[in-house]
């Protein structure tokens, strides 16, 4: 099931709750408007935060700490309270302090039930029962427009976002290993002669954060924010051009070692987004810079800057997949097929693998309390073991990181992580180049 409430309105409404992260039970258009539905997948279930919708563009509804179940009564809940969103920006109303007593009722026909106040999908239909009153006041206009039609209802259970007692993966945040590391990294050679920069594909569904990845790393050398990359928010692919990124290692620096390929994002369907047959031309090294990406014809041997002969160095020696993390349980099935497919090919052409983890700030409440927590993290762990098993790739070739998206100053830890997750890709590509020069001294052995 793939939920219907944005992120960052997850984020804001966890906020409330404490270190906690939504899990979708039930969702109206998927297992029906009927109270009987509702109650199948949320009963005994709890803390819950139930949202409305309608045509109007309300998002409105309840939290409460109160396992549901059908007996009919009323249950306390001094913590339960409604709510809606303004844009972005959270109103929220307490149960009246005077009545706690009557902040959710059990009904069986109907779905969430807060005290008489409102009522999703009220009588086992697709409508909303609105009273404000005496248990929770408000007021109806700014709560739902008065348009009483849903068009969708959706139940998320609460879950608490566990601290690990140790972290269960060694990194060391202080600021001399952010030296060493960009220090190691200026110093890379990649071990095959006729190649001075290792060239790594970064691959991943729209708005996952691709761009924003070679925008912090270039942010960590330049010494500020900055954004060179187009990166943002879409629903289709900002990038629609094949782009090589190569890093300087400061404002007048020499360019570092490696060169970040960024394409267009994929995208369910078939004729959208990038496609498979252009991603085995980036992989060739047949594909130019800025060449200009078609979903609904894939680049063919006489299109405008297409490398016949492409040698080695033009060829890609690592492949990110990079992977929103508050998105991985909820990722469509044509998407993780399309993503299974790449990989398959990735694997018969001998190419190092990574899975790169970002938003893991947004995914996890304790990681945006501090980044160091991200290997404190159960749930951050959990995650990263789901895209493991959703991609086919061991849990050590996962990586998380946080990108540079809303700050205007960098930050240590957001730093070891980006350029931790740099030295795990130069490391595979030379694994790559380890294998080509297996291969040529076998050659030459024979010859």
């Amino acid at each position: 099931m793939e939920a219907m409430l944005t992120r960052s309105r997850q984020t804001t409404i966890c906020s409330q709750l404490g270190r906690v992260k939504l899990r979708l039970l039930y969702k109206a258009s998927i297992h029906g408007f009927t109270g009987a539905a509702f109650h199948q997948q949320c009963d005994q279930r709890g803390p819950t935060v139930s949202v409305g919708y309608n045509a109007s563009g309300y998002v409105f509804g309840g939290y409460t700490q109160q396992p549901f179940t059908q007996s009919g009564q009323y249950v306390h809940d001094d913590q339960a309270f409604l709510f809606t969103f303004s844009g972005e920006r959270l109103l929220k109303y307490p149960v009246n302090p005077a009545n706690p007593g009557y902040a959710v009722k059990m009904i069986a026909n109907s779905g969430p039930y807060f005290g008489e106040a409102l009522v999703l999908v009220n009588g086992s239909k697709a409508v909303v029962y609105s009273n404000p009153g005496n248990y929770y006041n408000f007021n109806a206009a700014e709560m739902h427009g008065n348009d009483l039609n849903l068009t969708e209802c959706e139940v998320y259970e609460v879950e608490e976002t566990t601290e690990l007692d140790r972290p269960w993966r060694t990194i060391n945040w202080e600021s001399q290993n952010k030296k060493e590391l960009m220090e190691n990294i200026k110093m890379y050679k990649p071990t095959v002669g006729s190649v001075s920069q290792a060239r790594v594909l970064l691959i991943g569904p729209v708005g996952a954060g691709k761009s924003s990845f070679f925008n912090s790393i270039n942010s960590v050398f330049r010494g500020h924010v900055t954004s060179q990359a187009i990166a943002g928010s879409s629903t289709t692919s900002l990038t629609t051009q094949f782009r090589t990124f190569s890093v300087k290692a400061g404002r007048e620096g020499k360019p570092l070692p490696i060169i970040l390929c960024d394409t267009m994002g994929l995208e369910e369907s078939r004729a959208a987004g990038l496609e498979i047959d252009d991603i085995s031309s980036i992989l060739k090294g047949h594909l130019p810079d800025r060449y200009q990406f078609n979903p609904s014809a894939p680049l063919n041997s006489e299109a405008h800057g297409y490398c016949k002969s492409p040698r080695l160095k033009d060829k890609i020696h690592c492949v990110v997949y990079v992977v929103d993390a508050c998105k991985v349980s909820i990722m469509p099935r044509k998407l993780e097929e399309k993503l299974d497919a790449v990989r398959r090919k990735v694997n018969l052409m001998g190419i190092p693998q990574l899975v790169l983890l970002t938003k893991v700030d947004e995914a996890c409440p304790l990681v945006k309390e501090d980044v160091k927590n991200i290997y404190k993290s159960g749930y951050i762990k959990e995650i990263m073991q789901e895209v493991s098993a959703r991609l086919g790739v061991p849990v050590s070739c996962v990586v998380p990181v946080k990108n540079y998206c809303e700050e205007l100053e960098l930050d240590l830890s957001c730093d070891v992580l980006l350029l931790s997750a740099v030295m795990q890709m130069l490391r595979f590509a030379d694994n790559y180049f380890d294998e080509i020069s297996d291969q040529l001294s076998n050659t030459a052995v024979k010859e």
